[in-house]
């Protein structure tokens, strides 16, 4: 009997698996948290899987989905490792290193100093922390974590360092709906914390001025049609660098000059078209709070 197929999703995540799903003509339940986007709900139904919202934030919903597999023998493919499903996080982690790869590949040789990595629970960041330690060995370049102020899940585990994963509470409200996350992933946070130095958490200001920076580029460079979640570690760069004056002692720790090569890595594009055009067109979460 085929396997049916259950997750939690922001949208990303769920996308890819309905795609998957519908390919191999399984079964697929994908599961929301309140006050999802209308359009990436829609996206993923029209890739033949279920899909509805929940009553609760990303970690409630992530329950659910994990309670409702256990209950009905469904496989949970979900990128935080719970229980019993830490096999499935890690092979999502590796299908995370063809990015890194083409990346590599793409720069032909030319080693970037900086890495800024958004997380959410922290799977895709993981990857490529356990990826370019690998790679570069102690040569391995400045790697920043970014999350929002609202779910800093890593962020709260790092500043601890007491060897216990720290959650983030509330309901983890943020434009950045891919990074809306209060439980980080531990098989993630091992290559995090081995790789990473610095950890920032950000206004959803920063996540919006990255969407607009790169949806308008100055002269000849390519322009990128970004999501919140996928520009927010350009955008962390882009607040450090364009207010100077502002953010001596971070730039200075981070030991960013005009020689850095910076890498970043824009994991969605327009998965809400509403609100790229609120933040692009009409200048929505300009206000820093």
């Amino acid at each position: 009997e085929k396997p049916k197929i259950i997750s939690a999703t922001d949208g990303n995540h769920g996308r890819g698996l309905a795609w998957i799903c519908h390919l191999l003509g399984l079964r697929c339940e994908i599961l929301m948290p309140a006050g999802s986007s209308e359009e990436r709900q829609e996206n993923i139904r029209k890739l033949g899987a279920d899909c509805r919202r929940t009553d609760g934030n990303y970690d409630e919903t992530v329950h659910e989905a994990e309670r409702f597999a256990l209950e009905n023998d469904w496989l949970l493919v979900q990128d935080t490792a719970l229980p019993g499903f830490e096999k499935v996080a890690q092979f999502i982690m590796h299908g995370y290193l063809t990015m890194a790869l083409e990346t590599v590949e793409q720069l032909k040789g030319k080693c970037p100093t900086h890495i800024f990595l958004q997380a959410g629970v922290g799977s895709m960041a993981g990857a490529m922390c356990g990826f370019f330690a690998s790679l570069y060995g102690p040569d391995v370049p400045v790697i920043s974590i970014v999350e929002p102020k609202t779910a800093d899940c890593v962020y709260r585990t790092a500043e601890k360092d007491d060897g216990k994963l720290h959650n983030a509470p509330g309901s983890l409200e943020t434009i950045m709906a891919g990074l809306s996350c209060g439980e980080p992933c531990n098989v993630g946070w091992k290559e995090i914390r081995a790789a990473a130095s610095h950890y920032f958490r950000i206004e959803e200001s920063v996540a919006a001025d990255g969407v607009r920076v790169l949806s308008s580029p100055l002269e000849n460079d390519p322009r990128v049609l970004s999501g919140e979640s996928g520009a927010a570690g350009f955008g962390t760069a882009f607040e450090l660098l364009f207010h100077k004056a502002q953010y001596q002692e971070e730039i200075s720790s981070l030991g960013l000059n005009s020689e850095s090569v910076l890498l970043f890595f824009n994991t969605e594009g327009v998965t809400d078209r509403k609100n790229f055009l609120k933040i692009v067109w009409e200048g929505a979460f300009a206000e820093k709070v």
